[in-house]
């Protein structure tokens, strides 16, 4: 066993809006069990709520946060209904309204394409998620989160352009992108044109079943992304970011690949802070002190299917801006 020190870890796809998000958590009160100083919130606030996200939460947040606007007015306050089924929640202009007017920490547009989010409405919310998006300028991503999907999967993955993001891209929910235990040729597409490929674990979002036959086909992930939120941390998948990262380290990926697929590539999506995922000079600061486990350990997916590993990475402690959580206390107490 031996600590070693990462970038701090960056979180491309997490739930950190308490109280308005019906699933939010806070995001400071992550880090003894994530090790995570960045975390992007995917689309817990929509048009309506996005304002008291950066002003009340992001703002007091020790945590680095940015987020994605979700297509829904109401974001994610209505969990665990649809946001979906009623599409005229999808307003395009104030959501690319909202993406513009904080692109310092709005990434773009969020949309749930799962069919018991959308109901009868198919496309048509992926659909105004894009032209959200290219009203609010050439920066601004989606982030598509893939389940079992509506209708004909490769329509919905040959909407996406690259830099986008398939989040749930190995989701045993059924309309996904491995059928019959191929890689569906749409998703090779998508990942060919520059679509980003993001694990987003979850409660209920991840499947070896899946993921291997992704893996061995060309299909592996771009960033690993936790998807923690108050539903999916209290299920066996455990998906805390290290945790998460330990599966992927245990299954065809060295510790180099899973490090970078958690720092330094998701950082780079995020382009809002300058080396942000790296330990370079000039870079924020962040730190994220592991320690690499050698010993007998089981993983489960959120299909209860279950793999057995030979080390894990154990959170120690975490530096944000070259400030430590937790003791020593700074005097007077600030932070940067």
């Amino acid at each position: 066993m031996a600590s070693w020190s990462a970038p701090g870890l960056v979180d491309l796809h997490a739930h950190v809006y308490p109280e308005v998000s019906a699933i939010g958590l806070p995001a400071d009160e992550l880090v003894p069990w994530t090790a995570t100083t960045t975390y992007v919130s995917a689309g817990d606030a929509g048009s309506s709520t996005f304002s008291l996200f950066r002003h009340a939460v992001l703002a007091r947040s020790r945590t680095r946060l940015l987020g994605f606007v979700h297509i829904a007015n109401i974001g994610l306050a209505g969990f665990p209904v649809g946001e979906m089924l009623n599409i005229d929640n999808a307003i395009v202009e104030l959501a690319a309204k909202t993406a513009a007017e904080n692109r310092d920490v709005c990434l773009g547009i969020k949309v749930r394409m799962t069919v018991e989010v959308v109901g009868s409405n198919g496309l048509e919310p992926l659909k105004r998620a894009v032209q959200a998006a290219e009203m609010a300028g050439p920066w601004a991503k989606v982030m598509c989160h893939i389940g079992n999907a509506p209708g004909n999967i490769e329509a919905v993955l040959d909407l996406l352009r690259p830099g986008d993001i398939l989040t749930h891209a190995f989701s045993g929910a059924g309309n996904n992108t491995v059928q019959n235990g191929r890689v569906v040729p749409a998703a090779l597409r998508a990942k060919q044109r520059g679509v980003v490929i993001d694990v987003g674990h979850g409660g209920g979002s991840f499947d070896y079943t899946v993921f291997e036959p992704a893996r061995d086909q060309g299909f592996g992930p771009d960033t690993i992304s936790s998807d923690i939120h108050a539903v999916s941390g209290n299920t066996p998948g455990l998906p805390f970011l290290p945790w998460v990262m330990s599966k992927f380290l245990n299954n065809g990926y060295t510790l180099e690949q899973v490090v970078e697929m958690a720092t330094v590539k998701p950082a780079r999506i995020i382009d809002r802070v300058e080396k942000l995922g790296t330990l370079q000079v000039g870079a924020p600061g962040d730190v994220s002190i592991l320690e690499l486990v050698r010993e007998p350990v089981e993983f489960v997916d959120t299909r209860n299917n279950r793999r057995q590993g030979t080390q894990w990475l154990k959170p120690v402690q975490v530096v944000k801006a070259g400030r430590p959580f937790g003791r020593p206390f700074p005097s007077p107490f600030a932070w940067p």
